[in-house]
């Protein structure tokens, strides 16, 4: 079955009110893999050491609205801007990396491994040529400057557009390894 190449919840398979597509599509509404067995999983947060500039940032922001209102309106920039802070920081590091249940999850995005091909490891110094002259407008990109590594798995389904996947992580040799032992891993069960 081609087309099942998920991206943000969308999918290309069967109209989302046939009892096929429920079956078939469910992790797609949840955003999660059925079987929480999880082969590799990885959550791509933010370093931790960005906590201190972030608050500090958001401190001296509020201070400076402090130092104009004097009483109980002084602690409302404090009371907004530090948590606001903190759910930027949980936000930029919420994505998750998951190979689970025959697919290979990005983010929200997933693909049965049966279309994966081949899987490249890019280094650090070498994403600026593969995101630059060598990236394909056509594929799916999940970049996050703060993690040095990525994977490039090409797609081998022929009904999808989509040429490759490209996306940070942060032990890209053991999502590779993993995504080449897994069509085996599956023929055995």
């Amino acid at each position: 079955m081609g087309g099942e190449t998920t991206l943000a919840g969308m999918t290309d398979g069967p109209p989302a009110d046939t009892p096929a597509a429920s079956a078939a599509h469910a992790p797609a509404s949840t955003g999660e893999p059925a079987d929480s067995r999880a082969v590799f999983d990885e959550r791509l947060s933010v370093p931790l050491w960005w906590w201190l500039p972030a608050f500090g940032v958001a401190t001296l922001l509020a201070a400076e609205v402090h130092m104009g209102y004097p009483g109980v309106r002084s602690w409302l920039p404090y009371l907004l801007l530090l948590p606001l802070a903190a759910a930027a920081l949980i936000m930029l590091g919420r994505t998750r990396v998951r190979l689970a249940s025959g697919e290979l999850w990005v983010g929200r995005a997933h693909v049965p491994t049966r279309f994966i091909g081949d899987v490249e490891t890019i280094k650090a110094k070498d994403k600026r040529r593969v995101l630059g002259p060598e990236f394909d407008p056509a594929a799916f990109l999940m970049h996050r400057a703060w993690i040095g590594p990525m994977l490039r798995v090409r797609l081998t389904d022929p009904d999808d557009p989509t040429p490759y996947w490209i996306f940070s992580v942060r032990r890209p040799d053991r999502l590779a390894a993993s995504l080449r032992d897994e069509p085996r891993l599956r023929d055995e069960s």
